[in-house]
């Protein structure tokens, strides 16, 4: 059936909640405060007055919310019997072992998860490029494709309900920890004079790192550590010289503050003419 529910009507669930509208298919959406459903309304869903009347009016759930603590309090809110026969697309960020328990919670209550994990922002949702990741029961998913292509393509990783929460978690990671990186730059050159607009072509050539991810993937592979490129040294000055850059700009040092200390236990540990990528023991080791 093309039908729906959708709980959990932020910026994501909104976008959800439209393309699933786009699509021509019938909605049920639920959110915490009512008021957000307002405009979605307008255009065709369906508000639930109550959790379990979202529940309980499709067979597939898509649940978009903030962390599974979330998810808890707001399940917790209908009995268990409306979960029974339900198809739970969960949505919501959290840890691997997080999406674990709440599959086998689910399972409890005659529910199947399917966890998700959306590699887009809100605007992208429903874009040809889009893709989630997904864990979990395969059949489920297959049976249920139609419904979730609607929103993205499909990237399966497996049947563990925390492989989808693994990949999600690890990619953000690396996105916010990169973004990070591009602020603090940004603060520094406008300390200085060089507006965002100014510094950006340069911004956009420093932040493409595909040829250094393409070149240490292997080598990390093949535990090859050699410093013939690059060296945990070397890494050190720079980043005590972005440092004292920082400082003198009247910029919070912080953030090279945590690379140095990172790259100073690599030195300890006896990494220091070893290329960057032998820090990865070394984050293991924590």
């Amino acid at each position: 059936m093309r039908s729906v529910t959708v709980i959990g009507l932020g910026p994501m669930g909104q976008a959800m909640t439209a393309a699933y509208l786009g699509g021509g298919y019938e909605v049920t959406v639920w959110n915490r405060t009512p008021a957000r459903a307002d405009e979605l309304v307008t255009r065709g869903a369906r508000r639930a007055e109550s959790v379990e009347a979202a529940l309980t009016a499709n067979e597939l759930v898509v649940l978009s919310l903030t962390d599974y603590d979330a998810m808890d309090a707001i399940l917790a809110q209908a009995p268990p019997a409306a979960l029974n026969g339900r198809v739970v697309a969960n949505l919501t960020s959290d840890t691997p072992d997080r999406a674990r328990q709440a599959a086998a919670w689910l399972a409890g209550r005659g529910a199947v998860q399917i966890t998700g994990g959306v590699q887009v922002p809100p605007p992208g949702i429903g874009t040809p490029d889009a893709m989630t990741y997904y864990s979990g029961p395969k059949d489920t998913i297959e049976a249920h494709r139609p419904a979730l292509e609607v929103l993205t393509g499909i990237e399966y990783l497996g049947e563990d309900q925390g492989l989808a929460a693994l990949y999600y978690q690890i990619g953000i990671d690396m996105f916010w920890t990169a973004l990070a990186g591009y602020l603090h730059g940004q603060a520094v050159a406008e300390a200085n004079g060089i507006s965002a607009e100014d510094f950006l072509p340069h911004a956009m050539k420093t932040m493409n790192l595909g040829y250094f991810l393409e070149f240490y993937a292997p080598r990390i592979a093949a535990g090859n550590h050699e410093g013939d490129v690059d060296r945990v040294s070397m890494g050190l000055a720079s980043m005590e010289h972005v440092q004292r850059t920082a400082q003198a700009s009247g910029v919070d040092g912080s953030l090279p503050a945590a690379v140095l200390k990172l790259f100073r236990e690599g030195v300890a540990a006896g990494h220091g003419q070893d290329s960057l990528t032998s820090l990865v023991g070394v984050l293991k080791r924590h």
